[in-house]
């Protein structure tokens, strides 16, 4: 597959994750946005295996997860319009589901990297990856399972982290700053790499570093646009939690027509 090809995918990705919240009235649709690209390497990228286990920790945007996981062929695409909708599997927060193609139940921030530690761990043969919000990295129990991976080497671990410098309540900096991020994960004892997380010529480069990497847990810091693809939506934390209505819907589709 072809970067055209992987860009197309994510823009059916970022389209999916509109539909669903504005469907549903709710949901979180400028963190989906941000890592549609990042999730569309991971699912189509050849590096990608069936193995594979993938943590979305940053439960709240699970509206790109699905629309990735649909596309994959884990679900038709019109079960998506039963996002949030009561007896649908597709809630808010991502729940357990093989079927599905969800390997961990998440939504608690700070949860789902200990989950994705103790899968590296579980089994050595196993790729690992998970992804983080950068606010969420304010949470304790992110920095412990970094110790942790440190710790047992878990080399087959890729933590990958949406830098996209805004959480719901403002800008990083003003909430609480996780700043010099790189340099706390490289004195954690990681294999750090920072990318565009919008490139996927950058994006499949490291995730191929990381399934290489043999001695170390691999921390992807992946600078990102929050909202990215809708105008309106980009650099606003507003848009964080927010679902748009008829009219904004209506901009946002043919933006990413």
């Amino acid at each position: 597959m072809n970067t055209q090809d992987k860009q197309e995918l994510a823009k059916k990705v970022r389209r999916h994750s509109v539909e669903m919240v504005y469907g549903a009235s709710s949901g979180h649709v400028g963190g989906s946005l941000s890592i549609a690209d990042l999730l569309v390497e991971l699912y189509f990228g050849e590096r990608y295996c069936e193995k594979d286990r993938f943590v979305l920790s940053k439960g709240h945007a699970s509206p790109a997860l699905y629309a990735t996981l649909a596309l994959k062929g884990f679900m038709k695409e019109e079960e998506l319009k039963t996002f949030r909708q009561v007896g649908s599997p597709l809630q808010g927060h991502p729940k357990m589901d093989a079927d599905l193609g969800v390997d961990m139940s998440t939504g608690s921030l700070g949860q789902g990297v200990s989950c994705a530690c103790g899968m590296a761990i579980g089994d050595r043969n196993t790729q690992v990856w998970t992804i983080l919000g950068d606010g969420e990295c304010q949470e304790g129990q992110v920095w412990e399972s970094f110790m942790f991976a440190n710790h047992y080497k878990l080399s087959n671990l890729c933590v990958i982290i949406d830098y996209n410098d805004l959480q719901i309540s403002g800008k990083l900096s003003d909430c609480m700053t996780i700043e010099s991020l790189a340099d706390k994960l490289k004195a954690f004892g990681f294999n750090l790499l920072e990318i565009d997380g919008h490139d996927f010529e950058e994006i499949q480069r490291v995730y191929a570093n990381a399934i290489d990497e043999n001695e170390k847990p691999t921390a992807i810091i992946a600078k990102t646009v929050k909202g990215k693809g809708v105008s309106f939506m980009e650099n606003e934390a507003g848009w964080h939690g927010t679902a748009p209505n008829q009219e904004q819907y209506e901009k946002a589709m043919e933006e990413l027509k």
